[in-house]
């Protein structure tokens, strides 16, 4: 069994778009100019941000970004992946994804408010936020204690008590009450031991929000019973093929036709091995100037300047605020 994390850090990840689109939702937008910016999502994120670094004290903190919301090789492996949230196709393997306008405009502020208070931004080309944050997470094994922010089930696959990562779960209760994602909360909502099986039973479950289709007539229940019964994914797919006379009828027809679940994986953020790969330190945050291109979430990472060498101090050091590394000298302006 993996060690414990004994350096007393913790490491707070979030799924930047989850709680902006989370923050345009559900802030009132309270501008007294109706001809000034709408700007409740900026005021939403920076709020939640400041209330789970007050709640939960991370000794470090990371805003994890969407590069690309709808990755090619996600689509490749199944089609339908997020299709419903397509806007148009600008390229081949190229999509912009339906985002109301007022959260558009709002975007570009929040990844400057984000540089301006020293938090870093990571994101990588070709992957969603979701394969930063298994990225991290995984890299901080035996190292220090990791939470994850979402509102996106998924992540919950990261769940891992040996390696003290669990998930601060924002669906049902915000940033100020979410439910807290362990190994325990796994068994007792779900039936499945931890994170990977939890991977394993959602693959066979399908999500119809992220247009996976899962197997008909499976849902969680009958999902975490398979999984129990043979171990995981490939446990089944065996038993499948090999005539396991306990899986017969309609259940056997339905896992014989449903060829994704064989061949998932490409939406485990934790094990797929496309997964861009950094060491836990950040790059120096920078002030840019300007607004990014005009592309729905798909604003890029901020760069070195010419001449500036990487971070190798630990990323942001909280309490938040002037975060910039020991090599930076710069200040925004």
């Amino acid at each position: 069994m993996p060690a414990k994390p004994t350096s007393g850090e913790r490491l707070m990840l979030l799924d930047s778009a989850s709680l902006y689109f989370r923050a345009f939702f559900g802030v009132p937008d309270e501008r007294s100019d109706p001809d000034a910016p709408q700007n409740n999502a900026i005021r939403g994120l920076l709020d939640m941000i400041a209330s789970l670094v007050a709640t939960h004290r991370p000794t470090h903190l990371v805003a994890c970004w969407d590069n690309d919301w709808r990755p090619a090789f996600r689509v490749e492996a199944i089609p339908s992946y997020k299709a419903h949230r397509v806007a148009q196709e600008v390229a081949k393997d190229e999509w912009e994804e339906e985002v109301p306008d007022p959260l558009e405009a709002q975007i570009p502020v929040i990844v400057d408010a984000l540089a301006a208070l020293g938090i870093p931004r990571l994101g990588s080309d070709g992957y969603e936020a979701d394969d930063v944050i298994g990225t991290l997470a995984t890299a901080s094994h035996g190292v220090r204690a990791v939470d994850v922010v979402t509102g996106d089930r998924d992540l919950f696959q990261l769940v891992d008590d040996a390696n003290q990562v669990r998930v601060l779960y924002t669906a049902r209760g915000g940033v100020r009450n979410p439910d807290l994602v362990d190994e325990a909360f796994l068994r007792e909502k779900y039936a499945v031991p931890n994170g990977d099986a939890y991977a394993d039973m959602s693959i066979l479950r399908g999500d119809t929000s992220d247009g996976l289709p899962g197997v008909a007539g499976i849902g969680d229940k009958t999902a975490a019973t398979l999984i129990e019964r043979y171990g995981d994914l490939a446990g089944l797919r065996a038993a499948v093929d090999g005539g396991d006379p306990a899986i017969k009828g309609a259940q056997r027809t339905r896992l014989e036709a449903a060829s994704a679940w064989r061949s998932a994986g490409s939406r485990r953020p934790s094990s797929t091995s496309r997964r861009p790969r950094w060491p836990i330190s950040a790059w120096c945050p920078e002030r840019r100037s300007g607004c990014p291109p005009r592309r729905p979430r798909r604003w890029p990472t901020p760069a070195l300047p010419s001449g500036r060498e990487p971070c190798t101090s630990r990323p942001a050091r909280l309490p938040v605020g002037r975060l910039d590394c020991p090599q930076n000298t710069s200040r925004p302006t």
